[in-house]
């Protein structure tokens, strides 16, 4: 429980970040880490993870992999664990893979990666590329991408699982797409994880894909926390409400990020971001408490009337 004492702590670190570098927010706080569950399994996840869509997608630029090797020591010296791309994201894959062996950190390390191609031999190809870039003998966890030909990827997901080369699979969609079919698939398929866009405005989700997701004993990953950075356009020039300071809620991206994490069905949120500050600022979502149910409908009510 979030303790008179515990929001002291957090206001005095918050107050001397001012001031002073700190090596951590994870090294400096002594609030509890916000773990979820993993339904099938009883395996703890941090809730908050890390997108890779766009800002690892840079190519061969020194500069800006060295920028990305600090974001993701950050990350994970913060707590997190789960970083999630695809081939659809350009150079992410390489870049990450360069990353992880720049700190040598993949001990920390929950991989999540996608296989996107409508040609099933295609598929094949794309996950062993992804085990070569990323540098990993195991991935946590391959989804099928938008849900394109899903069946063939699947059948061949759960192939490698069976030989312990995957220890979970999924599928994804975004934007609010497909949802029906997506429905379908989670009714129907054997996975473990599904990944949708849900955030405090694209709110459909709650309707039946949480619900759904819940019952089903499936984890969900959420992507576009942000609303790809839009919910920010709201906030320029406003303070956070005061009473969500109560559950370590300082800033609109803990405001943004919290609000996911807290539904019961969400297992973890993956912003993603190109700078480190950000990152920083992401992970304070980590820790802390997070809004029950009546909290959350005020928060929401609250910034509807921003909108």
């Amino acid at each position: 429980m979030f303790t008179r004492r515990n929001f002291l702590i957090f206001s005095f670190i918050s107050y001397l970040s001012n001031f002073f570098s700190l090596p951590s927010f994870a090294q400096n706080n002594q609030l509890q880490k916000i773990n979820k569950i993993i339904p099938k399994t009883g395996e703890p996840l941090a809730s908050i993870g890390m997108g890779t869509w766009l800002t690892f997608d840079i190519g061969h630029n020194t500069e800006d992999v060295k920028t990305r090797t600090k974001i993701v020591k950050q990350f994970f010296q913060d707590g997190g664990s789960l970083i999630d791309s695809s081939p659809m994201y350009g150079s992410a894959e390489k870049i990450i893979g360069i990353c992880l062996k720049n700190i040598n950190q993949n001990n920390k390390l929950f991989s999540a990666t996608k296989v996107w191609t409508p040609v099933t031999k295609h598929g094949e190809q794309q996950i062993k590329n992804s085990f070569d870039l990323w540098g990993q003998d195991q991935f946590s966890l391959i989804q099928v991408h938008n849900l394109v030909n899903y069946k063939d990827h699947l059948e061949k997901l759960s192939n490698l699982k069976q030989q312990k080369k995957i220890k979970y699979i999924g599928v994804t969609t975004s934007h609010g797409n497909k949802h029906k079919l997506l429905i379908d698939i989670m009714n129907k398929e054997d996975i473990d994880f599904v990944q949708f866009t849900y955030n405090i405005l694209d709110d459909e989700a709650e309707q039946k894909l949480l619900p759904l997701a819940k019952e089903k004993k499936i984890a969900v990953i959420v992507n576009r926390p942000f609303q790809g950075g839009s919910l920010f356009d709201y906030t320029k020039n406003k303070q956070i409400p005061k009473w969500v300071k109560e559950y370590g809620i300082r800033s609109w991206s803990e405001f943004f990020l919290k609000f996911t994490t807290s539904h019961p069905a969400v297992t973890c949120s993956i912003p993603a971001t190109s700078k480190l500050d950000h990152m920083k600022e992401n992970m304070q979502s980590l820790y802390g408490d997070l809004p029950d149910e009546k909290a959350r409908m005020k928060m929401k009510q609250f910034f509807k009337s921003l909108v």
